[in-house]
């Protein structure tokens, strides 16, 4: 009966969700210039919502109360002049702040405390540094993972050349303490690349390592790296293939059961097309792998996506999301993406053309495609799948206004994106209920003066609220949207 009062109750809340029209708040305007700026939107921190926004003038923090109206600016005149990079870790009382700074030829990774009031507390450490290219910063130096409960905070430098991965890093908590730090270095057989860094709540750092092979990028060994607290040299996990060729693999620790769910597609050959969905579990207390399962697509899933080829039709989705739930099932979401190269003149093309104006001959183009939504059980059996339709295309800006922003509210997944076209754009919610049932409106007026989002740089920062960043011509603002 218990279970039945649940069951409804959650129904209840779907319900309401997708019938409740969404709520928006926009913040003040601020001068402001995407091209020569940087943006964030921070978080919640002592019941305000705080954003990052930077230019020429300076570095500031804006704070907003509940209705987005301004209640502090607070300059951030600790940084430096250059800024190559910055991410922002907020808690419910304060703020941690990792940059990058420029000075002279070398790119240094600091770190920042702010209380609630977004106030330095303290100094600024430096955590390492790194030379950069001849011509200034060129690539990604320093990276970073976060566990689920912020306190555990791994800033590293992993680089690889042939057969050699090099790791160092230092471990911070919340409080800003350096409490280790490792180098080490891992030699494989074959040329290895890695991936994004998962940290669990336990302090155990965790670095997936692939060999890439054929054209296509796929790969035929991947490893789990393992850095419990103490160690000082990687523990290899290796992930089994069954003589498959994975790829597009993304990974999502669950602290309460002790696991690492991995989800991926694959191809029997090593350029060869996807043929389906992968699926395996970690399981961190035995150090095995769990559940190991190849899920393929079947007719109807191909005949859904609309390609004319049907044995290509998921060779360019990418997963994007790997949501954990808590009966042990998850849902995988994937985004049909790909960059081509035009070499011959064009004019910038496409409604937000406005804020990055090409004339150059070699002109790089964005497509961002539908959105596939695949949900499983515990045992790796789909329930259910659903397509969210869009087709953005942008040349030149990274696809910053493309993409989607994704809400989950426990229950129901919202995706927020921008459904544009050469003449005009308007904001979409998708929303998607526990059964896979969707639902699909406008947000915004669309009134001329409406300012353009930029859906894909949101942030959830309550379980029912999401701020979005939003240009008009030269100017920003932030939106917040109540579900």
């Amino acid at each position: 009966m218990n279970m039945l009062k649940s069951i409804g109750l959650l129904l209840l809340c779907c319900v309401q969700l997708s019938a409740r029209a969404q709520e928006v708040l926009y913040s003040p305007y601020e001068k402001f210039d995407i091209r020569s700026g940087d943006f964030a939107t921070v978080g919640k921190v002592g019941g305000k919502i705080y954003v990052y926004r930077a230019s020429p003038e300076g570095f500031y923090l804006d704070a907003y109360n509940n209705n987005m109206e301004r209640q502090a600016t607070v300059v951030l005149d600790f940084f430096p002049k250059k800024i190559y990079e910055t991410k922002f870790i907020a808690y419910s009382n304060q703020i941690i702040v990792l940059y990058q700074s420029v000075v002279s030829n070398m790119v240094i990774q600091h770190a920042a405390l702010l209380d609630d009031r977004g106030m330095l507390v303290g100094q600024p450490i430096a955590l390492d540094t790194a030379k950069a290219g001849f011509l200034g910063p060129n690539r990604d130096y320093f990276a970073s993972a976060v566990s689920e409960d912020k306190k555990h905070i791994v800033v590293y430098s992993a680089n690889t050349k042939g057969e050699k991965l090099t790791f160092r890093g230092k471990w911070i908590n919340e409080a800003l303490q350096i409490e280790r730090e490792v180098r080490t270095e891992y030699v494989a057989d074959n040329d290895v690349s890695y991936g994004e860094a998962i940290l669990g709540n336990s302090g155990v750092f965790y670095l997936p390592v692939f060999t890439p092979i054929g054209g296509r990028q796929y790969t035929d060994q991947i490893w789990l790296m393992a850095l419990a607290p103490g160690s000082t040299s990687f523990e290899k996990n290796e992930v089994p293939l069954n003589m498959k060729f994975a790829a597009g693999l993304f990974m999502r620790i669950d602290n309460i059961n002790s696991r690492i769910y991995i989800g991926g597609f694959y191809s029997e050959k090593k350029n060869g097309n996807y043929e389906g969905v992968l699926y395996t579990y970690f399981d961190i207390n035995s150090k095995t792998f769990q559940n190991r399962k190849n899920i393929a697509f079947d007719e109807q899933m191909r005949i859904a996506t609309g390609e004319r080829s049907k044995k290509r039709a998921f060779n360019d989705y990418y997963v994007r999301q790997l949501i954990v739930r808590n009966d042990g099932g998850f849902i995988l979401v994937a985004e049909d993406y790909s960059i081509t190269t035009r070499n011959t003149y064009s004019p910038g093309f496409g409604y937000y053309s406005m804020y990055y104006p090409t004339m150059q001959n070699a002109v790089r183009e964005y497509h961002y495609g539908d959105i596939l939504t695949m949900s499983y059980n515990g045992e790796g059996v789909r329930e259910w799948h659903q397509f969210i339709r869009k087709e953005q295309y942008s040349q030149e800006d990274g696809g910053i206004f493309s993409s989607y922003a994704l809400m989950n509210t426990g229950g129901t997944l919202g995706f927020l994106f921008n459904d544009f076209n050469a003449s005009r754009s308007r904001i979409q919610l998708a929303t998607i209920d526990p059964e896979g049932k969707k639902d699909m409106r406008s947000l915004a007026a669309n009134k001329a003066d409406d300012p353009d989002w930029l859906p894909r740089s949101g942030k959830q920062v309550s379980a029912r609220e999401m701020v979005v960043p939003c240009l008009r011509k030269r100017q920003i603002c932030f939106a917040k949207i109540m579900f």
